[in-house]
């Protein structure tokens, strides 16, 4: 309120002194006098002033007329000028718009509007980098595989587009599956941009399948320091890489090279079953048998499987059936409620034909968590106790339908493999198989195994029944070897 009254007394005091100027001039005597061509001109002192207002205001428009001049003649040259700068904010002005429909149009899906966009943005922008971009991704999109790879070839030479550049080509090799050239390209990209994390797992990747393993190391310890792997995993991983380079090495013929780097991974994860089956195979070449059994002992403590058992037994492999249930002890008392440990046990006591004992050593197995290796080994104790032979193809029948029991799967796929190898044979992903049971998947058809048992005999209880006498633990397996048992360590490897 207080400074509108200010303003309208300014505007009035203003107005005040101008009419008293203009008075004070039109009373005031004299003037000027001006001369052309001849001609005077008299003004009184009003007009003077006046004369003096238009004057000034003509000049001031002669100038701009004659700078209005100049800048055309300037923008007609070529050189940099006002109105150059101006058609060139307009043209910036409509990149930008093209620039940004076209994101949109390649935010939803469509290419060839992202594409026609992209020209139109390269017209009137000069960003090569952005433009570019968008063009190979909207080709990409709209399935322009030529497209795409040209525009990518011109984004690798700039310095600053580079990496983009390469990592697109990369892209577009591995979807064709030119996994040499992609191999190339992704040490390339990685060289580049070493922290770039995608750029490592496919580098890391190519170099497994390639069995690049000292590379691929290189890679695994750079994300390592670049913090794109947490340190255990970088560990675990590491020694699967030794693992997979010592068995190269043993490939190769090279013996005292295969047992340090089998040892190296053992160290590095002791829980890794193949590096400690290999490691402990190394301290037996060695003639280190204490090591070899240190090492699967604290295996089978983390991780109880098949393949270090019959590591272990093949410390010893000319020992005593006797000897070896108690040697086995040391490693059986670290697990002695896990599922593979009763087995394991249950095997040794039939190769020992102690027969009731092997059936005490399985306990409810068969009940709680039947597979097909606990099964046939139900199978081998009913022929060692002299069961008749319906009791034992009952059972050998029951193994049919009954699951396999822990294999190699893979996480990511879930592909099912024989043995263990650092790269999934189906997926081809890097350190993702794990020992554990797959699902069970029930098939219903009529006269498949489902009815197996009604064929051969149903299982039934064998106490007090009269039958042959017992026979040897070779008969029993010859009668389990009718299963397809994927599990090696059976009685008839211990």
């Amino acid at each position: 309120m207080l400074w509108s009254l200010i303003k309208i007394i300014l505007f009035v005091a203003a107005v005040a002194v101008l009419a008293w100027g203009a008075g004070f001039l039109l009373e005031s005597e004299g003037g000027v006098q001006v001369t052309v061509l001849g001609t005077e001109y008299s003004f009184g002192p009003l007009q003077s002033v006046i004369a003096v207002a238009v004057l000034i205001i003509a000049v001031w428009l002669l100038i701009k007329v004659v700078s209005l001049l100049v800048a055309t003649w300037h923008f007609l040259n070529g050189d940099e000028t006002a109105l150059s700068r101006y058609f060139d904010r307009n043209r910036e002005r409509k990149g930008y718009d093209a620039l940004a429909e076209g994101l949109m149009a390649l935010a939803s899906g469509e290419g060839r509007v992202a594409m026609a966009k992209a020209a139109k943005a390269d017209k009137y922008l000069d960003k090569p980098a952005l433009t570019n971009l968008l063009t190979a991704q909207a080709a990409e999109l709209a399935g322009d595989r030529r497209k795409a790879e040209e525009t990518y070839r011109k984004l690798v030479e700039d310095e600053s587009t580079r990496f983009v550049g390469v990592r697109g080509i990369m892209k577009q090799k591995l979807a064709d599956g030119d996994t040499e050239t992609a191999l190339k390209l992704a040490e390339k990209a990685f060289a580049l941009k070493p922290k770039h994390e995608e750029t490592g797992d496919v580098l890391l990747k190519l170099q497994a399948e390639k069995e690049d393993w000292s590379g691929a190391r290189q890679t695994l310890s750079a994300k390592l320091k670049n913090g794109q792997l947490p340190r255990d995993v970088h560990k675990r991983r590491d020694a699967v890489l030794a693992l997979s380079e010592a068995k190269d090495v043993i490939a190769d013929g090279k013996s005292i090279e295969a047992r340090e780097a089998a040892i190296e991974a053992n160290k590095m994860s002791p829980d890794l079953v193949p590096a400690a089956v290999m490691a402990a195979h190394g301290y037996v070449d060695q003639g280190k048998p204490r090591y070899a059994a240190r090492v699967l002992t604290k295996a089978w403590s983390v991780h109880p499987h098949p393949d270090l058992a019959a590591a272990f037994a093949a410390i010893e492999p000319d020992e005593k059936p006797e000897a070896r249930i108690k040697r086995f002890n040391a490693l059986i008392k670290s697990q002695p409620d896990h599922p593979e440990t009763k087995m394991l046990l249950s095997e040794l006591h039939i190769a020992n034909e102690d027969f009731p004992q092997a059936r005490r050593a399985l306990g409810d197995l068969v009940e709680s968590d039947p597979t097909a290796r606990s099964v046939t080994l139900m199978a081998a104790i009913e022929r060692g106790e002299g069961a008749s032979d319906t009791i034992v193809k009952g059972w050998l029948a029951r193994a049919l339908t009954v699951s396999r029991g822990p294999q190699w799967i893979c996480e990511n796929c879930h592909h099912i493999h024989a043995e263990w190898h650092p790269i999934c044979e189906n997926c081809k992903s890097f350190d993702t198989l794990e020992w554990k049971t797959p699902p069970m998947s029930e098939v219903a058809m009529p006269g498949g195994v489902q009815m197996l048992p009604l064929i051969v005999g149903a299982i039934e209880d064998n106490s007090g029944a009269d039958g042959p006498g017992p026979v040897k633990d070779t008969d029993a397996i010859e009668d389990a070897e009718l299963v397809d048992d994927p599990a090696e360590g059976d009685a008839k490897a211990l």
